[in-house]
């Protein structure tokens, strides 16, 4: 099967209606955020969505789509590659059917006037999510040891066995 471009645009209820299938490629040219966000991205993404109604005659989206970027180590400050692989399970939404009615299984996606929604954006925003809080190499790849990580100052001896400053609290709970 050659694989296309995804479809910028998608009638969600006509596409569920359809039971249309997409197996495509985002390229990485047009990732803008994503690439704001990581050093790089390396290829483009690749994507699999299906259209369906469920058991609830809901109209559901359900697909998967992988990717590969360039990020840069937060403790050795070196790049590494890291491979995006999400999964995910849209429900489209109008004005007239409330979000809270949707099963949790489901993300809520917004539709615009025309009960339309852009691929492209709902694909990238799925990577954005899966991107690291703090990325980094595992610590058998990075080039700072556990031994070296050390984050402030350690307390001499002498530091660790001075006084407690609250002492002084408890000769007035003796007093009392």
């Amino acid at each position: 099967m050659q694989k296309v471009k995804l479809p910028v645009e998608v009638e969600a209820f006509r596409a569920a209606k359809r039971r249309l299938d997409y197996h495509g490629i985002l390229p990485k040219g047009q990732m803008l955020r994503l690439a704001q966000a990581t050093s790089a991205v390396n290829i483009d993404a690749n994507a699999w969505i299906r259209f369906d109604i469920d058991s609830q005659g809901l109209s559901v989206m359900t697909g998967t789509a992988s990717t590969e970027v360039t990020l840069v180590c937060q403790r050795c400050r070196e790049e590494f590659v890291l491979p995006l692989n999400v999964e995910f399970q849209y429900s489209p939404v109008t004005d007239k059917q409330p979000m809270e009615e949707l099963p949790e299984a489901y993300e809520p996606l917004e539709l615009d006037e025309n009960s339309e929604f852009n691929l492209h954006e709902v694909l990238e925003d799925e990577f954005l999510i899966a991107l690291p809080l703090i990325a980094m190499h595992s610590i058998d790849e990075c080039k700072v040891q556990e031994q070296v990580q050390t984050f402030g100052k350690l307390a001499t001896q002498e530091e660790s066995t001075q006084s407690n400053p609250f002492a002084i609290l408890q000769s007035l709970k003796k007093d009392n």
